[in-house]
């Protein structure tokens, strides 16, 4: 993927028969960087499956390195790290750049603001090669908005991770060289000790964290390492095998006819990068070692053909640029995925600006001397093509921090949020029509209540599960109460409510979340991680008893009227009242199919799909009125629907305020504007005086 495959491949090499070749250029190699970027771009763009094409170019990439700073041990050159880092980087930017600033600038006009701050995010994570570990924070991110929207630099992952071995590697075989001479030690055997080392620690490391954590092995550099280093051992031990020409022909072809089936064979999203991915890197290992056969019957002939060489030139490039083409594409048409014309429209495209990039930008600046000179003049032209890229995404991101500061200083007289709903709110402190909306649309997917840091001292857990699940505001001084919030992404939300009243009130407020985990007894939680996570929350209440716990009592059912009591709700709270422990709960908020802000910004907040009818989505009478309250003394029971949804409709924006950022999530913003309402029920269900 990386432009080190066209000059890695000049080096000097050993054949793939184990002779001294005079001419160092490895057309088929070229040619497999062709197959390999080939299969990356079809499987994405026609059958949205992953391919199992960037562990090939992961394996050739390490393959390349190995013979460059091999080569340059066994003729004596100096290793030059830092210079040999300044020119590699030199060389990938400048492409990378270019895609990143225009990946910023269609996706301004194409994808809705909900997505510009993690457009922005991914941006500079891509600009310097972290983006894989972004992407694994997200993809264990519960709250992370819209997960089946891609990103457009999503596929920066690959380039992140190879941009890190290129670091790591050369620092690696610069000390077996030190450890070769210090101690009289043969070079090449010992790099190869190192890596097997590297590939199987790698390797069960993988396959482990696959099988526990597929979702962040996927992007996990450790995880990936043994790919690097299995093409590491190819460069290392190829020149000392010696094959037939009938075996390479068969060799070649099996590797192909392997790498071509491994995306149809293998569910390679969900299985890589465990032992599956043997698979793919394997066979590339295979074609690398038929070599050139100088056979009408292999398949080097194929590989070598002047298209899949060019093809190969510019593999970078075509990487770089099919993945933006298709996730705009897609948000553009409001497809979710490419058709047979529609893909090969894509698939045109990227060849196009592909080759364009290449002529006119990469190739250019590879051939640009003046940086070579000196490596401050290197480090400059670094510096001179980054800004390019730094220049629109941190001016983006300052016009959305300057638009955020203007509304909030606005907040007061333009943004009501739930109080317009009170009857008693008067048409004297409406908002100046026209005003803008609150939060941010750009904000609106983090816009999320958070505690103020973990929870410490004598509420920290003591079971490990649930230590990054708890979070504390705490008082000045002792506290008056001890009111802990309990439950999933819906009980969240309504801590926001409660935070200005426990800071008034000199609350110790504490919250134990876990997403889509709704507080039950035993068995209920829908899945065996919820129901492990209920059990230590019991353990825990039983050790600290709190005085409160406030919890969501019912469950709604999206864009229905549909509306039950939690699973086990009673016999729940009635272990927690016996003890002596307050429980608040609350009325869960309507829930609908579809996304309530983005209907906003696409439609506008008057539309009537942004309205829906209350009818329809809110049940009439609480589920609450099921309960004996003679049979449950200390439970109080909130319902503040009303301060949602009007008796005809549930509006997606109230006041001035997003109410939803989602399909079923209140906002914090909204949230906060129902702080008054709410400590007014709360103290007149609880009777609480402090």
């Amino acid at each position: 993927m990386s432009t080190l495959g066209t000059k890695a491949a000049r080096v000097h090499a050993g054949s793939p028969a184990g002779r001294p070749r005079k001419t160092s250029f490895r057309p088929e190699i070229q040619g497999l960087r062709s197959l390999a970027v080939l299969m990356v771009v079809t499987y994405h763009v026609w059958y949205g499956r992953v391919s199992g094409g960037v562990d090939v170019f992961l394996l050739i990439s390490a393959f390349l390195m190995t013979l460059q700073f091999v080569g340059r041990h066994e003729r004596r050159e100096p290793f030059a790290l830092l210079k040999h880092w300044l020119h590699l980087f030199r060389r990938l930017l400048p492409a990378a750049v270019t895609v990143i600033v225009a990946t910023l600038a269609v996706s301004a006009v194409v994808l809705p603001p909900t997505r510009w701050l993690d457009v922005i995010q991914q941006g500079w994570a891509s600009l310097f090669y972290s983006e894989n570990r972004l992407l694994q924070q997200a993809a264990v991110d519960y709250y992370a908005n819209d997960h089946s929207l891609a990103s457009p630099f999503q596929h920066f992952w690959s380039l992140s991770i190879q941009g890190q071995v290129f670091i790591l590697w050369p620092l690696i075989f610069l000390l077996a060289g030190w450890t070769a001479r210090r101690y009289s030690l043969s070079y090449r055997p010992l790099l190869a000790y190192i890596f097997f080392a590297v590939f199987l620690g790698s390797l069960g490391y993988s396959v482990y964290f696959t099988a526990t954590n597929q979702a962040m092995a996927y992007f996990d550099t450790g995880a990936r390492l043994w790919e690097f280093a299995l093409g590491t051992l190819v460069a290392l031990i190829l020149p000392g095998l010696r094959f037939s020409r009938r075996a390479r022909i068969v060799m070649g072809w099996a590797g192909v006819a392997a790498m071509l089936a491994c995306g149809i064979v293998l569910d390679v999203q969900g299985a890589f990068p465990g032992v599956a991915a043997l698979w793919p890197t394997v066979a590339a290992a295979l074609v690398i070692a038929a070599g050139q056969t100088q056979s009408r019957a292999g398949v080097d002939r194929i590989l070598t053909s002047a298209p899949l060489v060019r093809l190969g030139d510019m593999s970078y490039a075509l990487y770089l640029w099919h993945w933006p083409l298709l996730v705009l594409a897609l948000a553009w048409s409001g497809k979710d995925h490419a058709g047979w014309l529609s893909g090969s429209a894509i698939i045109a495209a990227a060849l196009a600006l592909a080759y364009l990039t290449t002529r006119y930008i990469e190739k250019p600046w590879r051939g640009w001397k003046w940086p070579e000179v000196r490596k401050r003049r290197a480090v400059l032209a670094i510096m001179l093509v980054t800004a390019v890229a730094v220049a629109p995404l941190a001016g983006w991101r300052h016009q959305l921090d300057a638009e955020r500061r203007a509304l909030q200083e606005e907040k007061l007289a333009n943004n009501p949020g739930s109080r317009v709903l009170d009857p008693t709110f008067t048409a004297a402190g409406m908002p100046a029509e026209g005003a803008a909306l609150l939060p941010l649309a750009a904000d609106l997917p983090k816009n999320w209540v958070a505690m103020d840091g973990p929870c410490t001292a004598e509420i920290a857990p003591e079971d490990p599960l649930l230590r990054d699940a708890c979070g504390e505001q705490r008082p000045s001084g002792n506290p008056s109460r001890r009111v802990l919030v309990l439950g999933d992404s819906h009980a969240q939300q309504w801590s926001g409510a409660v935070k200005p009243l426990a800071a008034q009130k000199n609350w110790l407020l504490y919250s134990i979340l876990k997403g889509a985990c709704k507080a039950t007894p035993p068995g209920l939680g829908g899945s065996e991680d919820c129901d492990n996570f209920n059990a230590a929350v019991r353990n825990e209440i039983n050790r600290q008893q709190p005085d409160a716990i406030i919890l969501l009592g019912t469950a709604a059912v999206p864009s229905s009227p549909t509306e039950e009591l939690t699973p086990g709700f009673e016999e729940l709270v009635t272990g927690w009242l016996d003890k002596g422990i307050d429980v608040v709960a609350l009325r869960d908020n309507p829930r609908f199919s579809f996304n309530m802000a983005e209907c906003v910004l696409r439609d506008g907040a008057e539309a009537q799909a942004c309205r829906p009818p209350a009818a329809e989505n809110l049940r009439l009478d609480s589920p609450f009125g099921s309960l004996d309250m003679a049979r449950l003394p200390g439970l109080s029971l909130l319902d503040l629907t009303d301060r949602i949804c009007t008796p005809a409709e549930c509006p997606a924006v109230v006041g001035n305020v997003f109410v939803y950022l989602d399909n079923n999530h209140l906002s914090a913003e909204y949230a906060d504007s129902m702080a008054d309402e709410f400590a007014k029920r709360l103290l007149s269900s609880t009777g609480w005086t402090g």
